[in-house]
């Protein structure tokens, strides 16, 4: 029979669980793991999370072995091959709010129920707007993501450059702009020029995450 201590962390484990899909929290050195033998699968997730998250510390093991060799309790969270978890399946339930279990499919998150999934089997378009979808879903639940700056201090971007991004991040070539903002073609390279060179920033998926982070566009419109 469950003792009532057992029962208290058991209940406090199952809210962590089902309130906290993603959370980063507070603070430089937060640390994130990635733990899945697939090289070009971790390479892609790896610069998608620093991109969501530039103060994170995003380290890659390609076995459950490596993790348990480099301090696993120091990680926020767990990005896991679903296979790893099936062969260590208890060290992670314990720990089911940091698990995040990397499926190649819908059906596969299925055999997991206990953990939250994240499929990594999609174009990477999919895997940000996943990725922002986990990440907002624990901001509005109150849990302790790094302030975000709405606007750097340094090279602001002007109303029309955000105009712009906004469009940008929702999958609208440079015609299609140059068109819904009345402005020639010319002037949108401009400032898509401009926005790459103040944000430090050039792939389409790096923007994409700045503008849904700083509230320039709704992530349902990505």
């Amino acid at each position: 029979m469950m003792s009532e201590k057992n029962k208290m962390m058991s209940e406090k484990n199952d809210e962590q669980y089902y309130s906290s899909p993603l959370s980063f929290g507070e603070g430089p050195g937060v640390r994130l793991s990635i733990i899945d033998p697939n090289t070009l699968a971790t390479i892609g997730l790896k610069s998608i999370l620093q991109d969501i998250m530039p103060i994170a510390q995003v380290e890659v093991f390609g076995s459950f072995t490596e993790l348990q060799a480099n301090n696993p309790e120091q990680y926020f969270h767990y990005f896991v091959a679903m296979n790893i978890v099936l062969e260590h399946r208890t060290f992670f339930l314990e720990r089911r709010h940091k698990t995040i279990v990397l499926t190649l499919g819908l059906d596969n998150a299925t055999t997991l129920s206990d953990f939250h999934s994240l499929c990594i089997n999609v174009p990477e378009k999919q895997l940000v707007k996943s990725l922002l979808a986990l990440e907002q879903h624990a901001h509005a639940n109150g849990r302790n993501l790094p302030p975000i700056n709405r606007q750097p201090q340094q090279n602001p971007l002007s109303d029309r450059e955000i105009e712009v991004l906004s469009l940008v991040a929702q999958g609208h070539i440079n015609k299609e702009i140059a068109d819904m903002l009345n402005i020639s073609l010319p002037t949108v390279v401009s400032h898509r020029k401009n926005i790459t060179e103040k944000l430090g920033m050039k792939s389409i998926s790096a923007l994409t995450i700045y503008a849904v982070m700083h509230g320039y566009v709704d992530i349902n419109k990505i």
